[in-house]
């Protein structure tokens, strides 16, 4: 290979690869909803929200406060990667579970960058954590003294049930930066 082709190589890689984490699922953003929210649907009693950055839609994944790392891990893998693919970076706060050698081991080896923000950091999406914060008020509100409610139909709802119509509600509305 010739000094130009090599040259001309690696700018279509660098081009490429920096398009490969603009796309959607390519950068996430995590952070947990806890606190109090009282046992939906099988005592599910926190929520992981993950917002993709470059789409800016949320998924909202009930699960308990208890879960390890492992079972942390495992959620994601199989809500995330298994329908998005495997995302480039996850930005997320140093929560135990984020930094455990599960977590980190396996994004190690499928090749995803973890970043850890503190708090109030300028260098996080504001976007992104103002949906999160907004979807953890949803979410509480939804929750609040164990409330359920009633459709229609007669059909009770708890906020375990509520969470794909949130979703739907939260993806298909229009936020100022789209």
């Amino acid at each position: 290979m010739t000094e130009g082709n090599k040259k001309s190589w690696e700018r279509v890689w660098a081009t490429s690869t920096h398009r490969r984490t603009q796309t959607p699922m390519g950068n996430h953003q995590l952070d947990w909803v806890t606190g109090p929210i009282p046992g939906g649907r099988g005592n599910l009693n926190s929520c992981l929200i993950i917002v993709d950055i470059s789409s800016k839609s949320v998924k909202c994944l009930p699960c308990h406060k208890e879960d390890t790392a492992m079972d942390t891990a495992l959620l994601f893998l199989n809500n995330i990667i298994s329908a998005c693919g495997v995302p480039k970076i996850i930005i997320s706060d140093r929560d135990p579970k984020f930094t455990s050698e599960v977590w980190t081991n396996l994004y190690d080896i499928l090749g995803t960058k973890l970043a850890f923000s503190t708090t109030y950091n300028p260098q996080t999406d504001c976007l992104a954590e103002r949906m999160i914060q907004m979807m953890e008020v949803i979410i509480k509100r939804f929750g609040a003294y164990g409330m359920e409610y009633k459709d229609h139909e007669g059909y009770t709802h708890d906020w375990v049930t509520l969470i794909p119509a949130v979703q739907l509600a939260e993806n298909t509305s229009q936020h100022s930066t789209t």
